[in-house]
């Protein structure tokens, strides 16, 4: 099964290359990837822009999320999305949900869903 990143990828890597955008942690980071001429600023997490597309960037960025989020709903379905979630947050291990709710925040889904399929899916212990 696919993760949301899957299905956002490439079109946050289009959004990046037209934005002249690129991930620096570092000064020597910076000085590799900038362009002459171009003025930068940071958009947080490391992501460096041209300032003069920052904004279309952060709109375009949101704007495939809600699509990759759209797209994993029609070919995952939502129980099958919290189970993944469920999964990769370890939550039956843990027996908590927290991070499951915090990783499905973007999604139309409610907490009662989580905690249904959560417990409808949990292993049987002896």
């Amino acid at each position: 099964m696919k993760y949301l990143t899957d299905y956002v990828k490439d079109g946050q890597t289009k959004a990046f290359n037209k934005a002249d955008a690129f991930f620096a942690f570092s000064d020597k980071q910076f000085e590799e990837g900038k362009k002459e001429g171009i003025k930068y600023t940071s958009l947080g997490g490391g992501l460096i822009c041209n300032k003069l597309k920052a904004k279309q960037l952060v709109e375009d960025i949101s704007l495939i999320h809600k699509n990759g989020i759209k797209q994993d709903i029609i070919e995952n379905g939502i129980d099958n999305i919290i189970k993944r979630e469920l999964e990769n947050h370890e939550a039956y291990y843990a027996n908590d949900i927290e991070s499951t709710t915090e990783a499905l925040t973007d999604y139309p889904i409610t907490n009662n869903q989580i905690i249904k399929v959560f417990k409808d899916n949990q292993p049987i212990t002896q």
